[in-house]
């Protein structure tokens, strides 16, 4: 089963970016066919945010279209998740996993904290 690691996580202003990162242990990220980026607010369910497939198809939840990017560098073996423009309602702990999500897949997040 696939482990994956969720960094880069922080503290920032609104209206500031940061930049997730998101490696795999157990199997190549690069062949993970659907690979997605989630995240759950404080008091939230867990929410799907985007998605990146094995053939760069990109998909994007409607509150972060245009704000955030999914991307890969496949030489490092990495998927990205840059997170423009934050507002204090992206407040959560960021996760990736397969998609749909394995619940074996789980990681413990990056938490994203947007503040003034």
């Amino acid at each position: 089963q696939v482990q994956l690691v969720e960094s880069g996580g922080g503290l920032v202003q609104p209206g500031g970016s940061l930049r997730l990162s998101c490696r795999a242990s157990g199997r190549d990220i690069n062949d993970i066919w659907r690979l997605g980026w989630y995240r759950q607010a404080p008091g939230k369910q867990r929410e799907f945010v985007a998605r990146i497939t094995t053939g760069d198809t990109k998909t994007y939840a409607d509150s972060v279209k245009g704000r955030f990017t999914i991307h890969r560098d496949s030489a490092k073996s990495v998927v990205y998740l840059q997170l423009n423009n934050l507002q204090p309602e992206d407040t959560a702990l960021y996760y990736c996993n397969v998609y749909p999500s394995s619940e074996a897949s789980w990681g413990q997040g990056t938490r994203v904290t947007v503040s003034s």
